[in-house]
């Protein structure tokens, strides 16, 4: 950003009494560029809370992907992160510090430098008890819509955009801990040979059934679960221990196998099983995307 303009810039944003930070979005995690000090007193943006200084990203720079997953929560970060992904204009209903705000996102031109890719927040937080109603309402309404983009239809479970997107935004945010994650893809056993049995109707059962169970055997709040391609269940996890998550796997296959679900064309035995094969891994420097680390799990197979 040219020093004219980031002058200005920094003017404007600390003058603001509402929540604002300005961060880079051609850059891997989104580093923060700056923020005001209303922003940093909400506790979630970098450097002392008590400090009315701006933040410079040449002193303290902060990924927004890291600040927005700790300062809204998990689910409504991933609903950020799309609407940053798509570089538009966007509105979010959030919850702050248990205050109901509107998380106003803004693209930045800057002329003066030829690089750089920018975002504006505002934070802008909701007063009275009608207007709250309104908010809670308008929030409900586009959850469902999010949630009806995000479904595999058919099982309820993530779809496989949906798996992949927040893969890479967890991906982004271990890079910056060096933390663990862990990926299990369990696969139907001669489920072809069950759809040719029973038809498709019962195939479609049998595959609710069975992410309903594995859904029921998610540790964490933050392990996630989708459907990939006809015959295959995704699951992603921030276990650090590869022991742990082997026998994790291997408690979702015998509660498959637990379920009794009938197949007498199964290699495996009389009932509906599933295989599974997992990939752990330290996201670190050197390390591959998420999307090669997912498909060369997938083709492992």
């Amino acid at each position: 950003m040219s020093t004219l303009s980031s002058i200005a810039l920094r003017a404007l944003v600390d003058a603001s009494a509402e929540p604002m930070l300005l961060f880079r979005t051609e850059q891997a995690d989104w580093p923060v560029v700056m923020a005001n000090p209303a922003f940093v007193k909400l506790g979630a943006g970098p450097g002392d809370p008590d400090d009315d200084a701006s933040v410079d990203a040449d002193l303290q720079p902060l990924p927004f992907a890291e600040l927005i997953d700790k300062l809204v929560g998990r689910e409504s970060a991933l609903e950020v992160s799309e609407a940053v992904r798509s570089g538009r204009a966007s509105t979010i209903s959030v919850d702050v510090n248990g205050r109901e705000c509107l998380l106003v996102l803004k693209p930045v031109d800057d002329p003066g430098d030829s690089g750089g890719q920018y975002m504006a927040v505002v934070l802008r937080f909701t007063s009275g008890r009608a207007a709250a109603h309104a908010d809670q309402a308008l929030k409900r309404a586009r959850r469902r819509i999010r949630d009806l983009r995000r479904e595999d239809p058919l099982t309820g479970l993530l779809n496989e955009r949906t798996f992949r997107d927040i893969l890479a935004h967890d991906w982004a945010v271990a890079g910056r801990e060096q933390a663990t994650l862990a990926v299990v893809v369990f696969t139907f056993d001669d489920f072809a040979a069950y759809v040719d049995v029973f038809g498709r109707h019962a195939a479609d059962s049998c595959l609710r059934r069975v992410g309903q169970t594995v859904q029921r055997c998610l540790r964490r709040a933050s392990d996630v679960v989708g459907r990939h391609g006809d015959d295959k269940i995704v699951v992603l996890s921030h276990a650090a221990d590869e022991d742990n998550v082997r026998a994790f796997a291997d408690r979702i296959s015998a509660s498959v196998r637990e379920l009794r679900i009938h197949h007498p064309r199964s290699e495996q035995g009389r009932f509906v099983t599933v295989s599974h094969r997992l990939g752990t891994i330290t996201v670190a420097r050197g390390a591959p995307s998420s999307e090669e680390f997912f498909d060369g799990l997938l083709d492992a197979g």
